[in-house]
């Protein structure tokens, strides 16, 4: 036991989701069509043509999302990358997976924050700490935390389960992972929080990720809006699979990588971030995604936009150049015919 004296979770009094409101609600979601205005960027086109190859190639398209992917309303893109395995891994953080069992469950997700940390109820509802549960239960099934919620999710029938990508992963087979920093998300501050199964999932889901990374020659990384947990649990997995491909005679360093995010980045940005007195020098995904790891054959993008913009043009650009390549997104799957 500790020495130290302990905040005691049992105290906290959590209310109901309803009284909440939700930023993101299901009607706000946007519907799975070509932007009427397109992104517009010199490499886009080039960036797509890799994404292809690989698939046509078998080899892995890894996405790492932050949470706001989800709040932005584009679970519809993300659901539909899955079921055509033109993504055949999504990572994402806590907050991710949070928001994505919201939206699934109650129909909306997203919080107000000034709103209800004023009144110390910030995160602080009965039906989102569920997940703790599932988690826990996952933990004993010795399961992942993407994979565990996405099971509950489809297998209980949550009402929008079509909007779930956890849900979409679990119906394809497809690797959903979620990577968590303790006490950065809204249901460690909840009394049925055991900390060591969430530590246990999400270290499953680190090892399913490195699994996954370990295939990352030819292929295809896209970081999408996550400036700290996607560079760094992406760089972990990339030097532990290097070290083992080295002891048999392989390398990983010819791939692709891209970031899509909102920060301004120098035209030069393949040539290396700023010293380390410059502020942009510890904007990990120019240092780590952008530059180090493809140093050795590889290839980078960046792409600064909006994601309500990006992503579906990301989507509709590469399902227009695999639609007609048999075995690979092919629509009408078995998994994308269950969600309909």
């Amino acid at each position: 036991m500790s020495r130290y004296e302990q905040f005691d979770r049992r105290r906290i009094h959590l209310r109901d989701l309803r009284e909440r409101g939700h930023d993101l609600r299901v009607e706000s979601c946007l519907e799975l069509v070509s932007p009427a205005s397109p992104y517009g960027h010199p490499e886009f086109a080039q960036l797509v043509r890799q994404i292809v190859e690989a698939r046509r190639n078998d080899r892995p398209v890894i996405a790492m999302i932050g949470g706001h992917p989800i709040k932005l309303g584009l679970s519809r893109f993300l659901v539909d990358l899955i079921e055509r395995r033109i993504v055949t891994h999504l990572a994402t953080n806590g907050a991710g997976i949070i928001h994505d069992f919201e939206l699934a469950l109650a129909g909306g997700t997203s919080e107000s924050v000034p709103k209800w940390i004023r009144r110390g109820q910030f995160g602080l509802w009965r039906e989102t700490s569920r997940l703790n549960d599932i988690i826990a239960e996952g933990a004993r099934r010795g399961e992942g935390l993407g994979e565990c919620v996405g099971r509950v999710i489809q297998n209980e029938r949550f009402p929008h389960r079509h909007l779930s990508v956890a849900a979409a992963g679990w119906r394809a087979g497809v690797p959903v992972t979620s990577h968590v920093g303790i006490g950065s998300d809204i249901i460690h501050a909840h009394a049925n929080c055991d900390g060591a199964a969430l530590g246990a999932t999400s270290y499953t889901d680190f090892l399913i990720f490195a699994r996954s990374v370990e295939s990352l020659e030819g292929g295809v990384y896209l970081n999408i809006g996550s400036a700290v947990a996607g560079p760094e649990v992406y760089l972990k997995a990339l030097s532990m699979a290097r070290n083992v491909a080295q002891q048999q005679g392989r390398s990983i360093r010819r791939f692709t990588t891209a970031v899509f995010d909102l920060v301004s980045l120098p035209d030069n940005y393949r040539q290396g971030p700023p010293s380390k007195d410059h502020a942009q020098y510890y904007y990990r995904p120019w240092k780590t995604i952008l530059v180090r790891t493809v140093a050795d054959g590889g290839t980078s993008f960046y792409f600064q936009g909006d994601h309500r913009v990006t992503i579906p043009s990301l989507w509709s650009e590469t399902v227009k150049r695999l639609e007609s390549t048999p075995g690979v997104g092919a629509p009408g799957s078995p998994a994308a015919a269950e969600t309909r």
